[in-house]
Order: structure tokens, then sequence, then C-alpha cells
């Protein structure tokens, strides 16, 4: 039949343990996440050390040292959005923990995947709200009143005032989880080539 021949052209999946250990830590993150805003680093740091751990178990050094880099990089990637009250720290922590058990490259396709995600979750929760319109016309406002005060004419500088609205919640976990589940989509991808 048409469809068993299509099945057999699939690559065959085969997760290792770095991947069963992103999959527990990435349900356990959203339930937490979820249920109390937070992600706890009772679920991130033995993560982490059993993710090095395997990494220098079957890959030596340059194993080890992948590791380190993704964290490294999971980590950059969302400080400066975390300084800017984007994300909190749990969700840096966890793009890192990512990224260390991962590396680099896994946790850069996770984080462009999971900013997309969550770029979509946010403007859901904003039309949800009803808050999406308030929140473009605020954004124009600061960005008219930025390039004015750096000598660029853009019309008349106006002060956009909004009604101070109670802050919306988005677990970012979430958005990273769509990031991670990309990242495995595109490997997955790749394979088949």
């Amino acid at each position: 039949m048409k469809g068993d021949r299509t099945m057999k052209n699939l690559p065959e999946l085969k997760f290792d343990l770095t991947d069963w250990l992103i999959f527990a830590m990435m349900a356990a993150c959203i339930v937490t996440d979820i249920k109390s805003r937070r992600i706890y680093n009772k679920i991130l740091i033995p993560c982490l050390i059993i993710g090095l751990s395997v990494n220098f178990a079957g890959g030596g050094w340059p194993g080890l040292l992948n590791g380190v880099k993704g964290f490294f990089m999971g980590l950059m990637l969302l400080i400066i959005p975390f300084a800017k009250g984007g994300v909190g720290g749990g969700d840096v922590k966890l793009l890192a923990v990512i990224g260390g058990i991962k590396g680099p490259a896994f946790v850069l396709s996770t984080f462009l995947a999971g900013a997309v995600a969550g770029g979509i979750m946010a403007t859901a929760l904003l039309i949800r709200h009803r808050r999406l319109l308030t929140t473009l016309t605020a954004g124009l406002a600061a960005a008219s009143n930025l390039l004015v005060r750096y000598g660029f004419p853009v019309g008349a500088r106006g002060s956009h005032r909004h009604e101070s609205a109670d802050p919306l919640h988005l677990p970012y976990s979430l958005a990273v989880a769509a990031g991670v589940l990309a990242s495995y989509g595109s490997a997955m991808e790749s394979l088949g080539r």
C-alpha cells in the first residue's frame, strides 16, 4: 500500500540519554512555570550535571567543552531580554542548561524557534486580553520618541499615556519547549535527506 511505502522512507528515530533528559526537564519546567511561575534550580542543576557528565563520558574533553560552550551561549542569548524584564531568570537558566546538555548549535536553533513561538504566543495573549492595539500604539510612540531624541524628525512628538493594567504572564518555558521541538524536527528533517 502506498502509505506503507512512505512510512518505510522515514528516518529511524533514536534518542540518547541527553534527549530523554531534555524531554523530562522540559516537562517538569513547563509544569512548575505554569503552576507557580517559577523554574526551579533543583530541576536545572541536576540536569546540567547529568548532561555535562554524559557529554564528557561520550565525547571526552571535546564533548564536555561543547556542553560548556552551549551553556554559555544559552546564557548569553537571553541575558538582554532578562535585563529588560522580558523574561525571568529561570528562563535564562533553562536555555543555558539546554545548551549545556545539547551544545551550541542546538541551543541557537532552540532560541530562534522559541523566539518566533514566543512572539506568536505573546500576540495571541494580547489579542485575548484586548491589549494588542494599545501595546502597538505605545511601542510606536516609544520608537518615535527615541528617533526624535536622536535627531530624526518623524512628525509631532507626543507622550503616549496608556492606562495602567495588570501585567500579563506568558510562561516562556512553553516558547522554549516549542523551540526544542522545532530543533528536533529540524534535526529529523536533515536525517531524512
